[in-house]
Order: C-alpha cells, then sequence, then structure tokens
C-alpha cells in the first residue's frame, strides 16, 4: 500500500543534460608498480578537465574496478559536484565493455571521450567541436598531431581525393619533436620511436586553409553520439587490446577519422615525471588533502604486502 503522494508528482521539471558529455574511463587496480602514480595522473587529467573546458559539459567518469583509494577520490569529486555522473562497476569489463556502456547511455549528444591519463590545454573541446561541424560524416576527431595506421583511415582518404576543395598529401609532415612527444609517453625507447619515425609517413589534408592529420587515437577523441551507436556492441572479451574494433568500424562505415595539427591534448602515460604541463590552479591542495586520506585508509596486511612486492617487481623489471 501506499501512504500520501510523492512529493515528486508536483515537481514541474527536471535538470537536462548539457549537450556535451565528457567521459572518461577509470582503471587504477592498486597504487604500486605500473600504477604507482596513476592516481596523480588521474587528477591532473581530470584537473585539466575542470580548469581548460570552454563550452558547456556534464563530466561522466566510469569506474571501472578501481582500488578503494581511487573510488574515493572519485566519489568526493562527485560529491562535491564536479563529477556529474559516476558509474561504478565491481569488475573489470574491459575497455570495450565501457565503451558499449558509455556510447550507449550518455547524454549527450556530442561525446568527447579520454583514457584517465590525457592533459587537456585551455580551449580544447571547443576546437575539436569546430571539427566536428566543419566536416561531413565525422567518424573520431582527435586532438593532437599524430600519425596513425592508414589502413584504418583509407575511407577518410577516399573523401579526401573524391573532394575538389581539398588537397591529399603524403610525405613527412609530422615534426620529430611532436611524434617523440607522443612516442615517449607510450614507453617507447627514443631509438625505437626514431627507426619507426624514419621509415612512416604521413598523411596529410588541406581544407578551408586548415591541415589535418589522417587517422584519430582511441585514447582520445570527439565523436557525435549517434555515430558511435551505429558501431555497437563492440567486442569485449580482455581487458584492452580489442580497441582497434572501433576504429576499423567506424572506417569501415565511411567515417573520417582525423587529427588536428596543434596541440589540444597530450597523452601523460602512467607518470608525470619529464613532464612540462601547465600548472592547474587548485591541483597542489586538492592533492594533499587526496594524500593525506589515503594515508587514513585501512589496509590489511597480506594486500599490502602484494601491492609491495608488486612495486618492486616492477621496479626490478623496468626502472
Amino acid at each position: 500500500m501506499r501512504i500520501g503522494q510523492n512529493p515528486a508528482k508536483f515537481i514541474g521539471e527536471v535538470a537536462q543534460p548539457k549537450p556535451i558529455t565528457v567521459a572518461v574511463i577509470t582503471y587504477i587496480p592498486f597504487l604500486a608498480g605500473y600504477y604507482a602514480e596513476s592516481l596523480d595522473v588521474l587528477e591532473v587529467c581530470l584537473g585539466s578537465i575542470w580548469q581548460n573546458t570552454d563550452l558547456a559539459y556534464d563530466l561522466l567518469v566510469f569506474d571501472n574496478a578501481s582500488c578503494p583509494e581511487v573510488r574515493s577520490y572519485l566519489q568526493e569529486a562527485h560529491e562535491r559536484g564536479k563529477i556529474q555522473f559516476l558509474w561504478l562497476s565491481d569488475k573489470n569489463i574491459g575497455k570495450s565493455g565501457a565503451w558499449n556502456i558509455l556510447f550507449g547511455g550518455a547524454p549527450g549528444e556530442i561525446i568527447a571521450y579520454a583514457d584517465s591519463d590525457i592533459y587537456f590545454y585551455p580551449g580544447w573541446l571547443s576546437a575539436l567541436v569546430r571539427v566536428l561541424e566543419r566536416f561531413p560524416s565525422v567518424g573520431m576527431v582527435t586532438g593532437m598531431p599524430l600519425w596513425s595506421p592508414p589502413e584504418y583511415a583509407d575511407q577518410t582518404v577516399r573523401w579526401a581525393r573524391g573532394t575538389p576543395e581539398v588537397e591529399l598529401r603524403q610525405g613527412r609532415f609530422l615534426a620529430w619533436e611532436d611524434y617523440w612527444r607522443h612516442a615517449r609517453s607510450l614507453g617507447k625507447t627514443e631509438a625505437e620511436a626514431r627507426q619507426h619515425f624514419e621509415s612512416s609517413q604521413d598523411t596529410c589534408l588541406l581544407y578551408r586553409g586548415e591541415r589535418y592529420f589522417v587517422g584519430a587515437g582511441h585514447f582520445q577523441f570527439v565523436a557525435k553520439k549517434q555515430v558511435l551507436q551505429q558501431v555497437l556492441p563492440l567486442p569485449s572479451e580482455r581487458p584492452m587490446g580489442q580497441v582497434r574494433a572501433l576504429d576499423i568500424a567506424l572506417n569501415e562505415k565511411g567515417y573520417l577519422r582525423l587529427s588536428t595539427a596543434q596541440w589540444w591534448v597530450q597523452h601523460l602515460g602512467n607518470t608525470l615525471r619529464g613532464l612540462d604541463l601547465p600548472s592547474l590552479a587548485g591541483a597542489a591542495e586538492e592533492g594533499e588533502g587526496r594524500k593525506a586520506h589515503r594515508r587514513g585508509l585501512p589496509s590489511k596486511l597480506i594486500r599490502r604486502w602484494l601491492i609491495w612486492l608488486n612495486h618492486k617487481t616492477f621496479e626490478w623489471l623496468y626502472q
């Protein structure tokens, strides 16, 4: 039975979502080894979104079963109103699995997606949305000069060759400094990066006075939700390793995949060491508060020992 009437019936309107959803996936299972600095990186990622996004947006974070320290940080940010939608999974369903949920349920008509290790420069969102509006049939736009495998963007090349107002160029247009700036964040050695750089070529197009690199990255992109939903569901049998399915599906449907010639975003990797990033207002204060909270979290002896062992193993292997 029911006593009385639900007061919500007498509310005449509800809050409407913003037209753009900035969506981030997090997965930090523990804070040691490879993930030792990942919470610091996440803090810088979200801080740059809060400070440098210049259009109205909702922030949606999908946490793919991170450790208690990370979830505590995200929940505090959500309670302060800095994260509008916080979705928590009790198990890691993989990046593609999280994409299936994000692309299907994000409230905005435009989705600005990023991994949790991306830094955003001032004005990034309006710059990338302008590219969506400028080109027909855009699938993905990444906000940095980027080399990407040409086989995943041959439909973009076909469109460029068939469009009189587009000039297509192939050669060496990506500067070494730009290439190395990204390659080092992926864990490449300078020798490995130099070998690939010298043996590969870029494909660019000139359109309405602007230059773009053909191809996009699945670590960060802006896209229309209705386009992304056309390729769902994406295969998701492993935590990682199947993200190329998005690139392939959009290309096969004839959508353009582009990257800007300007640095609007930057991939950070799993450490902030060696990076020259603009300071974020309030980041130091928030970071100290978060670290103090982290120190206060209870931890069982076995869990602490396993994390220490993982951390030492990572150091022995890679440092």
